[in-house]
């Protein structure tokens, strides 16, 4: 019979049914790091989002056979650790190709609509004392016509290159910047960079993407130029970002993930000036979290577990 350890049960909001075999079923609301071992004792099918599973954790499991992360990112699992062992480990894939991308543009016009300053200018009274019957204090730019850089080609980097040729932008997509050749249909890192009125980072944090997006990078964008993050914070150089935005070297940036999650007491990319800045979005991490979209994650999440118990495993990522 399996064992199935749930540790993380509050991180999806969506009915999760059981999976059609015989199996007993264990769940936690949340378990801290220091809890996984402990709470994974027994359990021949973990499900993890966020806590952790370090080498040392996967080598005192021992009846250990599947990692179900209910989620797309395997980062927090020691993948070669689990190679090891022989346990497999399996990913949720495309659940969120729409509501990521609508999350992109939302954050995308927002900045080019300057939306926030026009509410505070509203809530101001400037609207109330004008003299005619619009104001022309901030700038507004269309999306139509502009250039925007897609940087990752998966189906959420594929999702906003569909919603972003429907706004009638001229759409490339970034080739990996170390690529030594370009893939037809793809454009060169540095000529994205160059030319993009708005970039957004699609890509996996690995070990080649972290800091993806640093100084250098920053600086060779236009500086009227926007920056979107719906991927990992770690892609881009938070210390530079924030350097970025105070100095202009680009016009603004939409983010809805960071380094540290939830955000520690003086993270510097929650710090209140930071955020009062009229050209900085931060949203918590909630691109990918549509009602519909958990909703598939939580179904595909038990398919995943049953294909691999009937011997057919799914999504395998080790």
């Amino acid at each position: 019979m399996q064992r199935i350890v749930y540790l993380e049960r509050e991180s999806i909001v969506a009915d999760v049914r059981r999976p059609a075999f015989e199996h007993t079923w264990v769940e936690y609301p949340k378990t801290a790091p220091g809890e996984v071992v402990e709470r994974l004792q027994g359990a021949t099918i973990a499900i993890v989002n966020k806590a952790p599973l370090p080498a040392f954790a996967v080598d005192a499991l021992p009846a250990l056979k599947m990692v179900a992360v209910a989620a797309t990112g395997t980062n927090i699992v020691d993948l070669e650790a689990c190679r090891r062992r022989g346990i497999v480990v399996s990913n949720i894939r495309g659940y969120a190709a729409q509501t990521i991308p609508e999350h992109v543009f939302a954050l995308l016009l927002a900045l080019s609509r300057n939306l926030f300053a026009w509410r505070e200018t509203v809530a101001a009274g400037r609207w109330q004392q004008a003299e005619q019957f619009c104001l022309f204090d901030h700038p507004i730019r269309d999306l139509h016509g502009a250039t925007l850089g897609v940087v990752g080609s998966g189906s959420l980097g594929s999702g906003v290159v569909r919603l972003g040729e429907a706004f009638g932008m001229r759409v490339l997509r970034a080739e990996q910047r170390d690529a030594t050749v370009v893939r037809p249909g793809y454009t060169p890192f540095a000529e994205v960079l160059a030319e993009a009125d708005a970039i957004s980072l699609h890509c996996p944090l690995t070990e080649s993407t972290r800091h993806l997006i640093g100084a250098a990078e920053l600086r060779a964008m236009k500086r009227s130029a926007l920056l979107i993050n719906t991927a990992r914070g770690g892609i881009v150089d938070e210390a530079a970002l924030i350097q970025a935005l105070r100095e202009g070297w680009i016009a603004g940036a939409g983010f809805d993930v960071i380094t540290a999650e939830p955000p520690p007491a003086g993270h510097p990319m929650v710090d209140p000036a930071l955020l009062a800045l009229p050209n900085l979005i931060l949203t918590p991490h909630v691109a990918w979290s549509s009602r519909p979209a958990m909703q598939a994650l939580a179904d595909q999440l038990i398919d995943n577990i049953e294909a691999f118990v009937a011997g057919t495993p799914r999504n395998v990522v080790a």
